[in-house]
């Protein structure tokens, strides 16, 4: 099994983004008051705990959610970002077609992030696998729209998680968040690749999809069932759309989805943002990103 994933994206050189993107790793490696408030109090409790019993614990637990409270109502600005965003009536079409072509994704039943890959080169594995040529470690993901904590804005981005990152498509480049790791992508340097994938699906078969045919759990080589395994049953094939984002500097994500033709769009609307931000300039400079 090969991994798919995404180098870490930690800092991005960049006369457009540096700015903003040094502030917002500022704010994210800084400490969160409301943790350390909250702390101080646990410590506070403990000890009126041991000095004066029942009375003693229930003043250091008010301190200790007060404490809590205040910190994190102080960490709303002391660790926010403040993105706004006043787009032209080109640009706000562009961002407009990609949320449509991004909710078209998210529409589908069945969505799934890549984890590993890995081809099958020996009979008993094929045997044991339905006759599969390949093997994904995937697991089901969702699309939606959001921010990340450290981030206020006017506009709430498309958002995808995929693995330890999540992607926030911003209206200027894709923002992308691991841990307190944060880094971009130009648009102009995002490629969408797609293609039809013939899955064997041993669970719940979504509703929106095609079943190709059906092959056997353990099959023989002609394809027919293996009678040296008991219980053995058929198994539907169904189409499936794999979606490959990759980017120059480190962004490596596989998504699976359960309806087809939903990718072409998304990649068109990509390529039509970054006409649109004219961010070749941008994109080129970008530095390669390093594994974390």
């Amino acid at each position: 099994m090969v991994p798919v994933s995404s180098g870490v994206v930690a800092k991005m050189e960049n006369a457009r983004f540096a700015d903003v993107l040094a502030e917002m790793d500022e704010k994210q490696r800084s400490a969160r008051l409301g943790t350390v408030f909250m702390w101080i109090g646990i410590a506070i409790a403990a000890l009126a705990t041991i000095g004066w019993g029942v009375i003693g614990f229930l003043l250091g637990a008010v301190i200790a959610f007060g404490g809590r409270w205040l910190g994190s109502w102080l960490d709303q600005s002391r660790r926010s970002v403040v993105l706004m965003y006043d787009l032209e009536d080109a640009a706000a079409n562009a961002y407009e077609g990609l949320t449509a072509a991004f909710d078209r994704i998210a529409a589908c039943h069945g969505i799934w992030h890549v984890d590993a890959g890995g081809a099958v080169n020996d009979l008993t594995t094929w045997k044991r696998n339905a006759g599969a040529s390949h093997i994904l470690d995937k697991r089901p993901t969702a699309l939606g729209y959001g921010l990340p904590t450290i981030l206020k804005s006017n506009v709430t981005p498309p958002s995808l998680k995929v693995g330890k990152e999540t992607l926030f498509f911003l209206p200027d480049f894709l923002l992308v968040v691991h841990d307190d790791n944060i880094g971009a992508v130009a648009y102009d340097q995002l490629s969408v690749r797609w293609q039809d994938s013939s899955f064997i699906e041993e669970g719940a078969v979504p509703d929106d999809t095609t079943v190709l045919f059906h092959t056997w759990k353990h099959p023989n080589k002609s394809g027919g069932p293996d009678r040296r395994f008991a219980n053995n049953y058929q198994i539907p094939v169904c189409l499936y759309e794999s979606i490959h984002l990759t980017s120059a500097n480190g962004l490596n994500e596989l998504l699976q989805v359960s309806c087809n033709g939903v990718a072409a769009p998304f990649a068109e609307a990509v390529e039509q943002l970054s006409r649109r931000n004219g961010a070749s300039e941008i994109g080129r400079s970008l530095p390669t990103l390093t594994t974390g």
